[in-house]
């Protein structure tokens, strides 16, 4: 099999070619693996490899499986791979290995997905771009220039550049969806409590967090989902499993849906152009698919993201320093991680169990305004960034501010660290002001891809975001607006 012939297929493609005896599974690994060779010296996506375990196992996999032979990546945060790292983008973690598999780990292998790797993740997942200092940044393969992305842009530059055509990424504030975005594929991130963390955690900062895929083609993520969905003993959600496999519901028409869109910047800056043309290219299709649009004010304000979410995230990075902790056998020192983590760790040491409390609080009752949008509305349409992809480095701290930053996070001086923090966080969030709604609240949300800058090259998505368990809308819109926009047909270089 010739390279360009695999990357004719999609995930459930190559497993019906292995399951007709057409192709075998070593040959789909030979193939994977050779274009890692060609692609990573470039994108920097993949981090740890296991070649040669994926060859033996290939002579293994069922040929029933639904993944059959499949090659396939595991994002280097919050699933673990019996015998690899998961140094979480950290070089605090780098003696760690794994003794187990995670549980969507299992379900992954059973499925008949060969892991080849692990790919690149942004220190602790904390940014919307994939630049660790352990590892280096990854690159968009659509423009090597440009970020693909975070927290799973390892994930996704690897996919978008013909690697593998699925693999796994989790979504706490648009990791999922993000990449998605700037690589040109499709990412959903299912309802809180859909997939399980175990045993690692029952859940992922608060409740924000939850495990998934990025993909070219929407019937992949469909079937990975049907794959990994359902919760483990012990979890702290149980949700009502789906009526039937997501699978199904791509070929399903959806029906005539109510949705409202919005360009509204949730910080009140402007938003790219290209963005713009996104939405409006989208809003055409669905207006002549039958659907009913209508602008909408934006349900969510800026003291969300200020006082709700930035709260939750620094307390829940306090919990990973005290992890950190004791697997280093010592307090944690400024060295050991990222300027800006550590700034953010000293945030979250600042708020108090009320602070804490209180911003949970304000999670329900955004929930509750957003609920009360959803008795009008099926969906909630946005760009999915409010600016098309950046370049490598350009949402990293300045020079200077990094140099006032390690002052700060060595005399932890209080004041200060809140104002580096809140510079950083509102660079970040007029990059993405929409994306951490649907983790505050739980909700579906997808990213599909519609277009691609003249300038750069670089894809533009849109986001859905649907009702707390409504998955299988989503699936079913997505399958519409794919033979629409024929995505799956885009290759990077």
């Amino acid at each position: 099999m010739t390279l360009d012939e695999y990357r004719q297929y999609d995930a459930l493609g190559l497993a019906a070619l292995v399951r007709r005896g057409e192709v075998s599974a070593q040959t789909l690994v030979e193939v994977a693996a050779a274009r890692l060779e060609a692609v990573n010296p470039r994108l920097n996506a993949v981090i740890h490899r296991r070649i040669e375990q994926a060859l033996e196992e290939a002579r293994r996999v069922p040929r029933e499986a639904p993944f059959a032979g499949v090659p396939f990546l595991v994002k280097d945060l919050g699933m673990e791979v019996e015998g690899m790292p998961m140094c979480v983008g950290s070089r605090a973690y780098a003696r760690f290995r794994s003794v187990r598999d995670s549980e969507v780990v299992k379900k992954i292998k059973r499925a008949g997905l060969l892991i080849l790797g692990k790919s690149n993740t942004p220190e602790f997942g904390l940014t919307p771009f994939t630049e660790p200092r352990a590892f280096g940044p990854s690159r968009n393969p659509w423009n090597e220039a440009y970020s693909p992305g975070g927290s799973s842009g390892g994930s996704a530059a690897a996919v978008a550049a013909g690697v593998v055509p699925i693999a796994t990424a989790n979504d706490g504030g648009g990791s999922i969806r993000i990449p998605a975005s700037c690589c040109g594929l499709f990412g959903l991130k299912p309802t809180r409590g859909r997939v399980s963390w175990a045993p690692l955690m029952g859940e992922m900062w608060s409740g924000a967090a939850i495990e998934h895929c990025v993909s070219r083609t929407v019937r992949d993520s469909a079937a990975y989902l049907d794959v990994i969905q359902g919760a483990a003993p012990g979890d702290p959600y149980i949700i009502e499993p789906p009526k039937r496999p997501y699978l199904q519901e791509v070929e399903t028409p959806p029906g005539r849906l109510r949705i409202g869109y919005s360009l509204q910047h949730t910080l009140g800056f402007p938003v790219d152009e290209a963005c713009q043309q996104a939405l409006w290219r989208v809003l055409d299709i669905l207006r002549a698919e039958g659907h009913e649009v209508a602008e909408v004010p934006l349900p969510y304000r800026r003291e969300d993201l200020a006082e709700a979410f930035l709260v939750v995230v620094a307390g829940e990075l306090g919990g990973d320093m005290r992890m950190l902790e004791q697997f280093l056998g010592r307090p944690v020192r400024p060295s050991d991680v990222e300027p800006s983590t550590y700034a953010l760790y000293l945030l979250g040491q600042s708020f108090s169990a009320v602070d804490y409390t209180y911003a949970k609080r304000q999670w329900s009752f955004i929930s509750q305004r957003i609920a009360a949008f959803h008795e009008q509305y099926d969906m909630l349409l946005t760009p999915t960034l409010a600016r098309r992809p950046v370049r490598v480095g350009a949402l990293q701290p300045s020079a200077a501010e990094e140099r006032l930053m390690r002052v700060v996070n060595t005399l932890r001086l209080g004041t200060a660290v809140k104002a580096s923090i809140q510079n950083l966080a509102d660079k970040i969030y007029d990059y993405m002001p929409w994306t951490p709604f649907a983790n505050i609240t739980g909700q579906p949300s997808m990213s599909v891809p519609v277009l691609r800058t003249r300038e750069e090259n670089l894809p533009i998505g849109v986001m859905f975001t649907g009702r707390l368990g409504e998955e299988d809308v989503l699936f079913r819109l997505a399958g519409q607006l794919e033979k629409a926009l024929q995505w799956d047909k885009e290759k990077a270089p």
